[in-house]
């Protein structure tokens, strides 16, 4: 699992990070994006249905697992 930090950012900060980093990761692998924003729990799921990326969901604090699919 690869960690991405943005607690701290307000939206969209995290899913412009997100969208930098996937290139960068192995299909099948899933990517927490630490976000603190209340924002980021529809923005991040928004995101990934959008770009066909699969949501796997909210992750104990304030995290969210994406996982590539393509």
């Amino acid at each position: 699992m690869i960690i991405l930090d943005c607690l701290g950012q307000r939206c969209p900060l995290p899913v412009i990070a997100l969208a930098r980093r996937l290139p960068q990761v192995p299909v099948g692998e899933v990517v927490r994006v630490l976000a603190d924003d209340p924002a980021a729990a529809n923005d991040i799921p928004a995101w990934c249905r959008l770009k066909g990326q699969q949501y796997v969901g909210a992750a104990d604090g304030p995290g969210f697992d994406v996982r590539r699919v393509s």
